[in-house]
């Protein structure tokens, strides 16, 4: 079913899709006639949408998390049929997309995030007059999200992506995932009830189903001005390139994974070697391993690495099976965990003789510094219940490990006390690396808040300059334009001279 504007839509053939729990479900594909009604829609509206005050952004945002909310128990029985995801993980989820709702909704009420400057003209300045320039951010336009397969709410219909476009004043186009149709089309239907009682324009939200076709019709459509993405690499490098080659090259917001590497040091391990490793072990698993901040790297000093990877055995032991999403991410996760241990030069540390999709258990592997900087094979990303413990036996070849990496969303750095202090350059070279650095901690559990950095370096998002969780990811919705010798009436609220709106601006 299409959500398109105010209406629904189901003219195109169906396609089959199937669930953690194995039902397959059929649903209809947007036709091309579809696709054009829902961009033609979102462009009529960003014509009124992108001039909306931020009190009628913040009622729209806030509307979508009650209606949210109101779904109560359909909304998570039908999630947890869908993903295999656990009552609690679910519920956590439905808080976290409904909180980041108020959140940007508290941000563009406030209005300070357009980051107004104001340099005030001087026409008696020699030997040429100073023009008065004042300049802010203004929305991009529509804005197609692609929805994640591990997050069916916080970073899908109505997640992150949507939010921050949304409180932006760019309409959102979602392309509905796949593998949780029912989840979209109940939380869709959420939004465009939203959208209707606040008054919002026709075509401010609307939701397709469908597969690559579909996606690439929108990334490839004239009037979409942005793209945001959560998923693999290789989908994210997909789309970046299909929106590069368009006659018109519009930006493409993709978080494509990350093995975020952990660094170990003598001291710490040797002081918290039981309680290390269960922390370690508990990230791993987490959600059955299927979160980009997964620690799918261990960089451990070999002088420590007996001790450790005993600990590490006994709380992988400990670890009950999970189930993963679908048969399709366990499909791709077995085949990345096989390339990976046939790479050469890898020992299987703690591997299960039988594994499902129904009930995954973890598996850890150990190489050597010189093999790893040496195959590129072993830096891919698995995602799933695994990670790589690579053992350095210097701190030179510890920096080189770290410059063999690529970008990545985190580093994490365990060590305390003068060990801590006297590894700044350490901290240093990993700040080259990553968007966000840990000490003494893992880095699954992102937190939702103004100051959080969730991008990186190239291959873990396409441009490291931006942020998908945060007040921060609206940036990646708006650009800058400079206003020069306006009159006071022709300027928007936020640079009026007199600041009507008493926003922070900065003024020169």
């Amino acid at each position: 079913m299409q959500i398109i504007g105010y209406t629904e839509s189901s003219q195109g053939a169906p396609f089959e899709t199937v669930t953690a729990a194995g039902r397959a479900m059929q649903y209809p594909k947007a036709t091309e006639a579809e696709i054009n009604k829902a961009v033609e829609l979102a462009r009529k509206a960003f014509a009124s949408y992108r001039f909306a005050t931020g009190a009628q952004k913040a009622a729209f945002l806030r509307a979508i998390a009650e209606e949210i909310e109101s779904l109560g128990d359909e909304l998570v029985k039908t999630v947890m049929a869908e993903s295999g995801l656990p009552e609690g993980r679910v519920k956590g989820e439905r808080g976290r997309t409904c909180s980041q709702l108020h959140l940007f909704a508290d941000l563009v009420q406030e209005g300070s995030w357009v980051e107004a400057v104001i340099d005030h003209g001087d026409p008696n300045r020699q030997p040429v007059p100073r023009p008065d320039v004042r300049r802010m951010l203004v929305p991009l336009g529509p804005v197609v999200v692609f929805t994640a397969s591990n997050f069916p709410l916080a970073f899908s219909t109505a997640g992150g992506d949507t939010a921050s476009a949304l409180a932006a004043g760019c309409p959102v186009i979602v392309k509905g995932h796949e593998a949780h149709p029912a989840t979209n089309l109940l939380v869709a239907r959420a939004i465009q009830r939203a959208a209707k009682r606040t008054g919002m324009p026709e075509g401010v939200f609307s939701s397709l189903s469908g597969d690559y076709e579909t996606g690439q019709a929108l990334v490839e459509h004239p009037d979409v001005a942005a793209v945001a993405f959560t998923g693999s690499y290789r989908g994210g490098k997909a789309l970046f390139d299909l929106a590069n080659r368009r006659p018109k090259p519009i930006p493409v917001f993709a978080e494509m994974g990350s093995i975020n590497p952990i660094v170990l040091l003598p001291q710490y391990v040797e002081d918290h070697a039981e309680q290390l490793a269960a922390q370690l072990v508990g990230s791993v698993t987490l959600g059955a391993g299927q979160f980009c901040t997964n620690p799918g790297l261990i960089l451990l000093p070999e002088a420590k690495a007996e001790s450790f990877i005993a600990a590490m055995k006994k709380a992988l032991e400990a670890a009950a099976p999970q189930c993963m999403l679908n048969e399709k991410i366990f499909e791709g996760y077995l085949s990345a965990l096989r390339k990976l241990l046939g790479a050469g030069a890898v020992e299987p540390l703690y591997a299960p003789s039988e594994n499902s999709a129904a009930a995954v258990r973890p598996t850890v592997a150990k190489t050597s510094a010189a093999a790893f900087i040496q195959n590129p094979l072993l830096h891919a990303e698995v995602f799933g219940p695994f990670t790589l413990l690579v053992t350095w036996r210097s701190e030179e070849e510890l920096e080189a490990l770290l410059q063999s990496l690529e970008g990545q969303l985190t580093a994490t750095l365990f060590a305390e006390g003068e060990e801590l202090l006297s590894h700044k350059a350490l901290l240093d070279s990993m700040r080259e690396l990553a968007g966000r650095l840990i000490i003494n901690g893992v880095p699954t559990g992102v937190e939702v808040c103004h100051a959080m950095q969730h991008g990186g370096p190239w291959p873990a998002t396409t441009d490291s300059r931006f942020t998908s969780v945060g007040t921060g990811a609206i940036r990646r919705f708006a650009r800058p334009v400079a206003f020069q010798n306006f009159p006071d009436e022709l300027l928007p609220d936020e640079l009026k001279e007199g600041n009507p709106m008493g926003i922070k601006r900065m003024e020169g």
